[in-house]
């Protein structure tokens, strides 16, 4: 199974034509398609996850790495949905209201989907209500809130609140990180999970989901 080997190597290069140009050739081949996005391309954003969560490289790698995870998948998704292949999960994510950084929000965007997770972007600047609308329209199983700025962060315990009144914060679990963001903070506004970076924000994620 080299070519998938090939794959993930040249996506983790960030080599968005030759990996789009492989997943075609493995396609063709006639490997799954399910193969080719674990054992490929999944594979290939894990170890440069792993590099990223150690500082072997950083945000710009991770990037191009993801532009080129996208470009093998576009070729795999309607190829995926005709295999009933399900997602790992299914998560909301959003910068808060008042805030339009969206840095962060998006390498967390990139990580998850680089695990498998089905990930609806919301923006910046996103009202407690859009974020408790979209998980209970779209089935979602965790709303993921970035801040950047202190002054914004109080947002966070408004989606915690909007959640509670909507009647889902049973079934959906709320994540939220950032630059001022803390455990301490976390605990205060009873949202279920902080991370400190990208990577792991993934993994809690993938974790969230499987329960």
């Amino acid at each position: 199974m080299s070519i998938l080997i090939e794959i993930s190597e040249n996506l983790q290069k960030g080599k968005a034509k030759i990996v789009k140009e492989l997943v075609q050739k493995a396609v063709d081949d006639g490997i799954p398609a399910e193969t080719i996005l674990n054992e490929g391309l999944l594979a290939g954003m894990n170890v440069i996850g792993e590099k990223f969560k150690n500082n072997e490289v950083y945000v710009p790698e991770v990037l191009v790495a993801a532009r080129a995870m996208n470009m093998g998948a576009q070729i795999l998704k309607p190829l995926l949905a005709a295999e009933g292949v399900q997602s790992t999960g299914k998560v909301c994510i959003g910068t808060v209201q008042g805030d339009l950084h969206d840095i962060g929000k998006n390498l967390v965007k990139m990580m998850m989907e680089g695990k498998g997770l089905e990930v609806i972007d919301l923006g910046t600047d996103v009202s407690p209500e859009t974020y408790v609308q979209t998980a209970i329209e779209q089935n979602c199983q965790v709303i993921c809130c970035s801040a950047l700025l202190t002054t914004t962060m109080g947002v966070m315990a408004d989606v915690v609140k909007a959640a509670e009144a909507a009647g889902i914060r049973d079934r959906v679990k709320i994540m939220i990180g950032g630059a001022p963001v803390t455990q301490d903070y976390c605990d205060k506004i009873g949202a279920d999970v902080y991370t400190s970076d990208a990577a792991s924000a993934a993994d809690a994620a993938v974790r969230l989901c499987s329960n």
